[in-house]
């Protein structure tokens, strides 16, 4: 049975952070600190990024010494309205109630919350008391694309249920002023909050059909992408090869999944990227020639944006969609272990 993509909506945190003013109150914080700060200042210009969205205001990244249970306060109560919002936003986009979803997945990897945001907001949505919760962590910037391939299999394995995805992330409080290692400043040049909601079903309507996808994990990769734990919090572990990865083992992730999908390269008309960096977007273009400037959809994304994480790609779907994008796409993300996820969808017209 054919899943479809019935609904889609995405929410943004509250506070902008232009990029610029990022830069400046970097270097007033962190330029005193770090002795390299002043060669990576090119950095925030040559990001392509404009503006983020912060679930905390910028000068609450003045004072360094938020510990594990203020960073884990603003993630939670940031992230739980960002999840209500964008999942209210998916289902009036689908004409669906919230007493009508029989699943409900969450996929977040940037803070903890035990019960889980699904269970946070399960009364303001309205969810029914036998609703199937499925909350997903650990994904990392893989989590739009493997949380909407859990999404597909789960309706596809049930067919007629409702299933509603949620895929949020507060990247920011994590931000950190004590370590000060280079990935430190590259995740302060990067990252941002937001949240993406999706509705699919086997039931109704649809303008975008999609297949469960697949994921390729490259071996000895653990230390490419992740957290690091201490008492302050989390540190991003976020390697600087990345972009030479991509360039040199891309190829190879791609014809992986499309032999496990029984696919070929000329069965998609483009790829939808996650848009991890302005870097890691040229790679994959070189990589995969696709010619210079094609992910032109994953750079408008980055630069209103960041790179949010794991709802990311999803923005990057969003944008396909209203922008009149039809056609065979294969949406792809890179997260933590190192794996690629991809999950092949087809908009009509």
């Amino acid at each position: 049975m054919n899943v479809t993509l019935q609904g889609l909506a995405t929410a943004l945190a509250p506070y902008e952070l232009p990029q610029d003013l990022v830069q400046e109150r970097a270097k007033t914080v962190l330029g005193p600190k770090y002795p390299q700060f002043e060669r990576l200042l090119s950095t925030f210009v040559q990001s392509g990024i404009e503006r983020r969205r912060s679930v905390a205001p910028l000068e609450w990244f003045d004072d360094g010494a938020h510990g594990w249970a203020e960073r884990n306060r603003i993630w939670h109560d940031g992230c739980a309205a960002m999840w209500r919002e964008a999942a209210e936003g998916a289902l009036s986009d689908a004409g669906w109630r919230g007493d009508e979803v029989d699943v409900v997945i969450t996929v977040s990897t940037s803070g903890l919350a035990t019960p889980t945001l699904e269970a946070v907001c399960h009364e303001a949505l309205g969810f029914r008391p036998d609703v199937m919760r499925v909350p997903v962590f650990g994904l990392g910037c893989a989590g739009g694309a493997s949380g909407l391939s859990i999404a597909a299999q789960l309706a596809q394995g049930r067919p007629g249920s409702k299933v509603l995805l949620v895929v949020v992330e507060a990247c920011t409080p994590s931000f950190r002023t004590d370590r000060l290692q280079k990935s430190d400043i590259i995740a302060t040049v990067l990252f941002g909050d937001g949240a993406a909601a999706a509705c699919l079903s086997t039931d109704g309507d649809g303008a975008v059909t999609l297949s469960p996808g697949v994921q390729h994990m490259w071996p000895d990769t653990l230390g490419i992408m992740g957290w690091d734990v201490d008492d302050e919090g989390l540190g991003v572990v976020f390697d600087r090869a990345i972009p030479a990865f991509v360039t040199a083992h891309m190829p190879e992730a791609v014809d992986a999944a499309l032999t496990a999908m029984r696919r070929e390269r000329d069965d998609f008309d483009r790829l939808l990227c996650h848009p991890g960096g302005a870097k890691v977007l040229t790679a994959l273009e070189a990589s995969l020639e696709l010619g210079q400037g094609a992910l032109d959809l994953e750079r408008d994304v980055l630069r209103e944006h960041g790179n949010m994480s794991a709802p990311t790609v999803l923005f990057v779907l969003d944008a396909a969609r209203r922008g009149g994008h039809t056609g065979r796409f294969l949406l792809s993300a890179l997260g933590p272990g190192f794996t690629a996820s991809f999950v092949p969808l087809e908009i009509a017209a």
